[in-house]
């Protein structure tokens, strides 16, 4: 990074060069079509905020690049494969995403539910397969995105998802179901990044709190687009929770008072960096105004 490099040219390179190792890694090789389902999935779209989160805390720390750029991909391939699974019939029944149909509408929801499958398997291979990165950061990665994406984290929040269609949940419960299915693998790309280096004490419980803050952040202004944009905006379909009758924090706490609960959110993230010697936040910071201030 460039000292005084403005945000928009951090991130362009940040993506471009994040593109070309996505593009690396899924094999178009895969047979019976399973690759070309795979890199439909998860090149050319997206935000790629989970990648940018990754880079932005592991520079904060001064950390490893190279582990670091493994850590991005991995984390947007389980973030991919998430999608892939959630936008199924068995689940949301979703058939936009990114802007164009939804992997088991473009190539069946066999071979959806495969590519989905062999993306997870892939972001553990990317974390393991290089011995110039320490075997013990190499574990401690991906313990980090295990734990987010498994049955405490992502999965277990796409239960509670379900389980909670048709049903009144308060706003204690949908922050731990909103925690668990989209925040903590925001907040683990921040940590994956700090893990890259040798964050101190503090500084590692400020990214801890940063993370959890973001993450949830970026799900209460999900919830508020939802209801505020269309279709061609997002990307996806517009109105689907209200559709499915899904207890958002729109329904539970309003919309002017969802846009303040992100702002507040976006604010405490910020105290959390603030004081911490040694730490070079300024791109963190800037992730979180772009969170809350997104319109897709």
């Amino acid at each position: 990074m460039l000292q005084g490099e403005s945000f928009d040219a951090w991130s362009e390179f940040a993506l471009t060069r994040f593109e070309g190792l996505l593009d690396a890694w899924v094999p178009a090789s895969a047979p019976a079509g399973l690759g070309e389902a795979m890199r439909y999935a998860v090149l050319g779209g997206g935000k790629r905020l989970r990648p940018l989160l990754v880079r932005a805390a592991c520079a904060a720390v001064g950390g490893n690049e190279a582990a670091a750029d493994r850590a991005a991909v991995a984390v947007e391939l389980i973030h991919a494969y998430s999608l892939v699974h959630d936008d199924m019939p068995c689940m949301d029944d979703d058939v936009l995403r990114r802007g164009k149909p939804t992997v088991h509408v473009a190539y069946g929801e066999a071979q959806a539910m495969l590519a989905g499958d062999a993306m997870q398997a892939l972001a553990f291979e990317v974390l393991t397969d290089d011995e110039s990165i320490d075997p013990a950061l190499q574990a401690n990665l991906c313990r980090l995105l295990a734990r987010a994406s498994g049955h405490a984290g992502m999965a277990g929040g796409q239960a509670i998802d379900l389980a909670a269609v048709g049903q009144a949940l308060n706003e204690e419960q949908l922050r731990d179901m909103h925690r668990r299915k989209t925040g903590l693998l925001l907040q683990a790309s921040v940590m994956m990044g700090a893990a890259c280096g040798a964050p101190s004490a503090a500084a590692h419980q400020a990214l801890l709190t940063y993370g959890a803050d973001i993450g949830l952040a970026f799900q209460v202004v999900d919830d508020i687009l939802d209801v505020t944009q269309d279709s061609a905006t997002l990307g996806k379909t517009a109105g689907k929770d209200s559709q499915a009758n899904k207890p958002t924090y729109v329904s539970v706490l309003g919309l002017e008072a969802s846009r303040r609960y992100a702002a507040k959110l976006r604010d405490e993230a910020l105290a959390a960096l603030d004081g911490v010697k040694g730490l070079a936040d300024q791109r963190l910071r800037e992730l979180a105004f772009k969170v809350v201030a997104r319109e897709y």
